[in-house]
C-alpha cells in the first residue's frame, strides 16, 4: 500500500518549479499539459508526492511530514537551491534544522502557497 498525500496549488506551474527546482523533487507527469486546473505527480527517491489545482483537492496551508537522513545536509542544499528563509524570520524551524524535544531534529519549508513542508530525522 501507498499513502500519497496531494498538496493543493494554486498556480500548478509555479509549485512544479518551486518543489524540482528548490526541493530536489522530479516531475513525473503533468496534466494537462499547460494551464489550471491540473495535477502534477512528483517524486523523491521512491517516494511520491502529488500537487493539485483542482477544487476539492486539498486546502492551502497544509502541512505534510517528510522522514529524511541528514537533515542539515538537506536544509543546506535546499538553501544552495535558493530556498528563501526571509519570509518566516520569526520561526527558528524554518531557519534551519532545530532538535526537537520528541526525539527529532527538523526544519520547515513553506512553498510558494503556504503549505508547509516538515523535513524530519528522527535522532534515535
Amino acid at each position: 500500500m501507498a499513502i500519497i498525500p496531494t498538496v493543493k496549488s494554486g498556480d500548478i506551474d509555479r509549485s512544479i518549479a518551486f518543489y524540482t527546482g528548490v526541493l530536489d523533487f522530479t516531475l513525473d507527469g503533468r496534466w494537462p499539459d499547460v494551464g489550471d486546473p491540473a495535477f502534477a505527480a512528483l517524486r523523491r527517491g521512491s517516494d511520491c508526492l502529488y500537487l493539485s489545482s483542482h477544487s476539492g483537492d486539498g486546502v492551502f496551508g497544509q502541512a505534510v511530514a517528510i522522514i529524511v537522513h541528514a537533515v542539515d545536509r538537506l536544509f543546506e542544499a535546499f538553501r544552495t537551491r535558493g530556498l528563501d528563509t526571509t519570509d518566516k524570520s520569526q520561526s527558528p524551524v524554518h531557519q534551519g534544522p532545530v532538535d526537537q524535544t520528541w526525539g527529532t531534529r527538523e526544519f520547515y519549508v513553506d512553498d510558494p502557497d503556504g503549505n508547509t513542508l516538515r523535513f524530519i530525522q528522527p535522532l534515535k
